[in-house]
């Protein structure tokens, strides 16, 4: 296992920033400790925790940017739903986001050929209007993200020996 080291004067300004910058520095410690960005090389040095909130960062940020679509094209798919992803999730208290995540793997296992081939920037953009049942996953993401990522902070702050040691 990696030790992960956070600074107690970056967890203080995270806290008093909100919920978005207390998971955050969580989040960048993690990354700093596995130089820079989860892979198979590096998986084994993180405990279940880290992992799934590596994978939490994942989703937020791609379902926000670009929605299920996007993160399903860059790859991530197999990651999130192949994994124990949305079982982790539960057991974190999260039961909303792991119902979404299983509905939303139908879509996953329909699409994953079409959306992971390679193409110009024209064809992805082309593919939010050929695949409109994401839509109703992507707004409800966005409708709950705020709630979401209150709960997975909240689970952090109950849990904080699990994601690092602070010094």
């Amino acid at each position: 296992m990696t030790t992960i080291i956070l600074k107690d004067a970056d967890l203080r300004k995270a806290a008093e920033e909100g919920m978005d910058a207390f998971v955050d520095v969580f989040i960048k410690a993690i990354k700093d400790g596995i130089g820079g960005e989860l892979n198979a090389e590096n998986m084994p040095l993180l405990n279940a925790d880290q992992i799934t909130l590596l994978a939490w960062d994942i989703l937020h940020t791609e379902v926000m940017d670009g929605g299920l679509i996007q993160l399903i094209h860059n790859g991530y798919g197999p990651f999130i739903w192949i994994n124990p992803t949305s079982k982790a999730f539960r057991e974190w208290g999260i039961a909303d986001l792991c119902s979404w995540l299983r509905r939303s793997e139908k879509l996953f296992k329909k699409y994953r050929e079409e959306l992971t081939r390679d193409c110009t920037d024209e064809e992805f953009m082309a593919l939010f209007e050929k695949y409109p049942e994401f839509d109703t996953f992507d707004d409800e993401f966005v409708e709950r993200e705020e709630e979401w990522t209150a709960q997975v902070a909240a689970y952090i702050d109950d849990h904080i020996d699990n994601f690092g040691t602070i010094a």
